[in-house]
């Protein structure tokens, strides 16, 4: 088990819990016998941790004399308001948690990522140190592959793959490119600035997904979902602009404000009839050409 295992382990049971005690703390943690050894936490040991979640992470625990020495996350806002740092503690609480009852393997279903741990540490690193990465890549209409110099400024998760968006040397362009279409990362000594004014959350913040195209201007679409499909929606929004306008009990209508790219209208078309585009009309007209070329399809049978 790392060190990082640990410390995510440590804050989520605090982060969970509220407020506890050391003695409560020590007997979650002995009880986790494939990440503890049955071992209680020393107060020294913890006392330490702590420490280091602070310096690493930014995260504050506190204890509250006042009714018992019970410790509490004083500033959860900084895990709640940071995306990156509450994806990855989640991410490592759900494998802390996994790794508790691996007796259950054949009962725990995942998805696999591809090639995300082959070529992102190599891809982290070089963005660590602002160093140009030579990749081979090969995308799938290619029948062969070709060798691309690339600035790397981000890395996105989409759908169970991960992408990197850079600046492509031999083109001056900024490109995206999936990492399980890349066969092998270099990283050069070459020292690139990454630009003052780059936000990776701006650069997607209109878009759907991961595809981008400036040619697709972004604009506000209305959608209707059926009361059966209403509480997904809901509970995991389409877009961060995502609004609810009205919800009648028979079917709810959203507002977002975004670029309606390829992506998105596969998002669209993937529930089926339970989503209608109310507005733009342009949009409408995409939809009905897509499920008018589906239709072609299985006419005939």
């Amino acid at each position: 088990m790392t060190q990082l295992q640990k410390y995510t382990w440590l804050i989520e049971t605090i982060r969970s819990a509220g407020k506890i005690s050391h003695r409560d703390l020590s007997d979650k943690w002995e009880r986790c016998k494939d990440l503890s050894n049955c071992k209680p936490l020393h107060r020294a040991t913890f006392n330490r941790w702590r420490d280091n979640i602070f310096s690493q992470f930014g995260i504050i625990i506190s204890c509250q004399r006042v009714g018992g020495y019970l410790y509490y996350i004083e500033n959860p806002e900084d895990i709640d308001e940071d995306e990156l740092k509450k994806w990855m503690l989640d991410s490592f609480a759900v494998g802390n948690l996994i790794g508790e009852n691996l007796s259950l393997k054949g009962r725990i279903l995942v998805d696999q990522i591809p090639s995300g741990r082959y070529h992102l540490t190599t891809i982290l690193e070089a963005m660590k140190e602002n160093r140009v990465v030579n990749i081979i890549y090969k995308p799938f209409w290619y029948s062969s592959p070709f060798e691309i110099p690339v600035e790397p400024y981000c890395v996105k998760l989409f759908e169970n793959r991960w992408y990197m968006l850079g600046h492509n040397l031999s083109k001056d362009t900024i490109r995206l490119y999936g990492l399980d279409r890349i066969e092998s990362v270099e990283v050069t000594d070459q020292v690139y600035k990454l630009p003052k004014d780059f936000s990776a959350a701006e650069y997607f913040s209109n878009y759907f997904g991961i595809v981008t195209d400036d040619r697709v201007k972004p604009e506000r679409i209305v959608i209707r979902a059926n009361k059966d499909h209403t509480p997904y929606l809901k509970s995991l929004p389409l877009h961060h602009s995502q609004e609810l306008i009205e919800d009648n009990g028979e079917y709810a209508d959203f507002s977002l404000y975004l670029a309606p790219t390829y992506d998105f209208i596969m998002q669209l078309l993937h529930v089926g009839g339970m989503v209608e585009v109310i507005s733009p009309s342009s949009l409408r007209k995409a939809m009905k050409g897509w499920i008018s070329d589906m239709y072609d399809l299985y006419k005939n049978d």
